[in-house]
């Protein structure tokens, strides 16, 4: 289980609301701690993107190279 199915979003509080009117997201933000925004960021890139452990990896690349006689 990943971290994108631990959360589900909680329909019965969703409101609507015009984007010209003055909103408190700044400021929900603002109190949170750096490492709790960053924690969101990465939570939203894996729902918009998509996490799978095993392709997330670094490709590894081996070279043989031989040795040459000078």
């Amino acid at each position: 289980m990943n971290a994108v199915d631990t959360f589900r979003m909680d329909k019965s509080v969703l409101s609507v609301i015009s984007l010209f009117d003055e909103s408190d997201e700044k400021a929900y933000w603002l109190s949170k701690t750096p490492y709790e925004r960053l924690e969101a960021v990465e939570l939203m890139r894996q729902i918009n993107y998509g996490y799978n452990p095993i392709t997330s990896r670094l490709q590894r690349v081996l070279e043989v190279a031989q040795l040459t006689s000078s």
